[in-house]
């Protein structure tokens, strides 16, 4: 049953990071003053505060002012609850299963604010690297790999970012320098090739459909966020994939 009280934590973890969701792009605190309605400024009571279940009695409506609550706010909490749960059966009660739960924490933030304000804050990005430096120090022969994931990560979008002329965003840059500090060389590479992938194919779909033109921008912190979801659970199913592809 420990899958399930790593759901619960995960959609507890998930109130806060709508939190943070709300406040970080707005610059103010995470910590004061204590959660409050956004429409009516009313401070919400406990019970106004449980994890998906709130919003279901309360009909997705404030208590008090009756305005709509977001349903980013179930959903944050639910992909959270999931996500945390998924990776304790996959990797079991380990450092790496430690170490993931704060990145895919971090990465649900960045998800949800580039893609609605199309920047990832710096207080975002310093924050995870300071996590992801700790992670790298509770187990010293992690360091090397940890400092060789940044350059992997950082290096390839730089160029990128320098060619294009801000084609892509300094803060994409930055995170994706950050993200190899938690994963190691090998995957965040896996992880740009999935990223640049996506976010072509959902440009071209967007083009096609004249929801986008060419030169309106495309927030690429959510394909980066997808693209290490996918390479935490299925990376190593890939690259067999990939081998035996290419070599058989």
């Amino acid at each position: 049953m420990l899958w399930l009280f790593f759901f619960l934590l995960g959609t507890v973890v998930g109130s806060f990071l709508n939190l943070c969701i709300d406040r970080i792009p707005r610059g103010e605190s995470v910590v004061l003053p204590p959660s409050r309605c956004d429409s009516c400024g009313r401070q919400l009571k406990f019970y106004d505060l449980v994890p998906v279940v709130s919003y279901l009695l309360l009909g997705g409506r404030c208590r008090y002012c009756r305005k709509k609550i977001s349903p980013r706010q179930p959903l944050v909490e639910l992909a959270a609850g999931f996500i945390f749960s998924s990776l304790y059966l996959y990797y079991g009660i380990s450092v790496n299963t430690f170490k993931y739960l704060v990145l895919v924490s971090v990465l649900l933030v960045v998800f949800f604010i580039d893609l609605e304000h199309l920047r990832i804050p710096d207080r975002v990005v310093v924050a995870a690297l300071l996590l992801g430096t700790f992670m790298a120090a509770l187990t010293r022969e992690l360091v090397p790999e940890a400092l060789l994931g940044a350059a992997a990560g950082f290096l390839p979008l730089f160029f990128l970012a320098v060619v294009s002329r801000g084609g892509m965003g300094g803060g994409d840059v930055k995170l994706a320098g950050v993200l190899g500090i938690f994963l190691g060389w090998k995957k965040i590479l896996l992880v740009l090739f999935l990223a640049s992938c996506l976010a072509a194919a959902v440009g071209l779909l967007a083009i096609a459909s004249g929801k986008k033109g060419r030169k309106d921008p495309l927030p690429f912190g959510p394909f980066l966020a997808v693209g290490v979801v996918i390479v935490l659970f299925w990376g190593t199913d890939i690259v067999q994939w990939y081998r035996y592809f290419l070599w058989d």
